[in-house]
C-alpha cells in the first residue's frame, strides 16, 4: 500500500474540494498560494503539501476525444513532520486500470507512478527525489494515465509556483 495513503486519505479527501476553488475561500489550512500551487498545512503529526489541479485535460476513446466524468484531478508532493523528503502522488478523478502506470512527463524526463485505485505514487523515495527536481527544473508536467474502463487521459500540470510552494510546505513541516 501507498507510504503516506493510509495516514492521509481522510485529509486528502478534504484537501481535494479545497485545493479546486469550490470550497478553497472557506478553508482554513491553505497557507499560502504560488500560482498554479496552494499549500496547505493539517493533522498531528503534521503534514504540509503543495497541490494543483490540472491546466489541460485530454480524454480519449478508440483515439476519438470524448466527454467523461471524472472526479478531482489533483497532483501533490506532501511532506511530514521532521522530514524533509517530499513524496509525489496524484489522482486521476477516476480508478486506474488493474496492473496500469502513471506516466508523468516533465520536458524529454520521464517517469512511472504505479497505481492503486483512484491514486498513484512513486515507487520508491529515488524515484520522488528524480521526480521533483524535474518538477523544479519544468514548465509543465504532463500525466497520461488509463481508466478501469479503457479511458485514456492526459492532464497538463502548471509547474509554474511549484518550487516556491514546495519550499514553503517543507519549511512549516520542519519549524521548529
Amino acid at each position: 500500500m501507498a507510504r503516506w495513503f493510509e495516514a492521509s486519505a481522510a485529509a486528502m479527501a478534504l484537501v481535494a474540494v479545497s485545493a479546486t476553488g469550490g470550497w478553497a475561500q472557506e478553508s482554513t489550512n491553505r497557507v499560502a498560494v504560488e500560482t498554479a500551487w496552494s499549500v496547505f498545512v493539517d493533522g498531528d503529526p503534521l503534514e504540509c503539501w503543495a497541490v494543483s489541479a490540472p491546466s489541460e485535460t485530454v480524454n480519449t476513446r478508440d483515439g476519438e476525444t470524448v466527454q467523461v466524468q471524472r472526479g478531482e484531478i489533483l497532483l501533490f508532493a506532501t511532506y511530514r513532520e521532521g522530514n524533509t523528503a517530499a513524496e509525489v502522488s496524484f489522482t486521476g478523478g477516476y480508478p486506474f486500470a488493474d496492473g496500469s502506470t502513471v506516466e508523468v512527463e516533465v520536458g524529454d524526463d520521464t517517469f512511472q507512478l504505479f497505481t492503486d485505485g483512484e491514486w498513484s505514487w512513486a515507487a520508491s523515495a529515488e524515484d520522488d527525489e528524480r521526480i521533483l527536481a524535474a518538477f523544479r527544473s519544468g514548465e509543465d508536467a504532463v500525466l497520461t494515465a488509463e481508466s478501469s474502463r479503457g479511458t485514456n487521459t492526459q492532464d497538463t500540470f502548471s509547474l509554474f509556483g511549484f518550487t516556491a510552494a514546495t519550499e514553503e510546505a517543507q519549511e512549516r513541516c520542519n519549524e521548529d
